[in-house]
């Protein structure tokens, strides 16, 4: 890798370990990250395949280009990467951009502000316990399915998926909340429910443990979504604008890859980041998310996306008010990145 500092929590790899698809660096520092440019630590809510144009950037030394020093460390789960970002261990978070609204309305002085958006759909499967050819949401009910974080980006694009196919969430089927962020997988193999909303490559594990099937794409069936974002203090931002910029301008060079390579070069290029996950995986997996167009061709974060982000939010309950998108996006940093192509 150039130029990046791995941290991984221990306990959390091992727990991947048991679906053979292990979280690759667990607690490895390849000590590249001693070189010289500023020192930018990026909080992220998971490492998943999900993120490619992310993992293209740091392995291409795009962010060594702009004079960065990336440390980048895995939150597992948007609550703790935007506390690892309120309380400055990290300076950048990269989540969904929900959470910085529940930011914004709770009250917080130095609030959090999106900058870059990268994903424009959701990246999570619906996983069947049995092969379904021809799968059709109505299926789904009076079903037990393990869903997300009640709140979180996953379950909410769940439930507005259901929703959509006229399926009440509440009285149609059970959905089973209490799990962990990342261990589903795990109990659905251990057999609790009947569907499993999972991200790779866990869904994938599952398939070729012959475990599990995956029936239906959330990303393809809830339309362009803006799942997740980059983001900072608002102070941060007004403090360090090159170093934003910088970094803005890697990912878009990030960006630009994915958009004009193939999911096997786009494979070979991020291995090193799940070097526990075979190249015909990881393959396999690149493309189920090139083929729903997952990744936008820019980071400009809309006001029509954020304005669709809102609805989710209220269709699930959780919106105490609207909160205004100039305040909580700002788009000068993906505009200036864009420019540069």
């Amino acid at each position: 890798m150039k130029g990046i500092h791995f941290k991984k929590a221990g306990a959390v790899c091992m727990a991947a370990a048991t679906l053979a698809f292990a979280l690759s660096g667990c607690g490895a520092d390849d000590g590249s990250s001693n070189g010289g440019g500023t020192k930018v630590v990026l909080n992220e809510v998971a490492h998943s395949i999900f993120y490619a144009p992310l993992y293209v950037a740091i392995e291409e030394g795009y962010f060594a280009e702009e004079g960065i020093q990336l440390e980048l460390v895995t939150g597992f789960g948007a609550d703790k990467t935007m506390t690892a970002v309120l309380t400055d261990e990290a300076d950048i978070g990269f989540m969904g951009s929900e959470s910085t609204i529940y930011t914004y309305t709770g009250g917080t002085a130095d609030y959090v502000v999106n900058f870059a958006q990268l994903t424009q759909r959701a990246g999570n499967f619906l996983v069947s316990r049995t092969p379904i050819d021809d799968f059709s949401w109505d299926m789904i009910k009076g079903k037990d399915v393990l869903g997300g974080r009640a709140g979180g980006m996953p379950e909410m694009v769940f439930e507005y998926i259901l929703e959509k196919n006229g399926i009440d969430p509440a009285s149609d089927l059970r959905i089973d909340q209490s799990i962990d962020f990342g261990s589903t997988a795990a109990a659905f193999s251990g057999g609790q429910g009947d569907f499993t909303v999972e991200f790779e490559p866990h869904a994938t594990a599952l398939e070729l443990q012959g475990e599990g099937y995956v029936v239906a794409s959330l990303g393809e069936d809830s339309g362009y979504v803006p799942y997740t974002s980059f983001s900072a203090k608002k102070s941060y931002l007004e403090k360090h604008k090159d170093t934003v910029q910088g970094f803005t301008n890697a990912l878009q060079k990030g960006m630009d890859y994915v958009q004009n390579h193939t999911p096997e070069e786009i494979a070979k290029v991020i291995a090193p980041q799940f070097a526990e996950t075979d190249m015909e995986t990881l393959t396999t997996i690149v493309k189920r998310y090139y083929d729903q167009d997952t990744w936008k061709d820019n980071l400009i974060f809309e006001k029509d996306a954020f304005d669709l982000l809102q609805n989710i939010l209220d269709d699930a309950g959780v919106l105490e008010k609207r909160v205004p998108y100039e305040e909580l996006v700002t788009t000068e940093f993906a505009e200036d990145a864009a420019s540069k192509r």
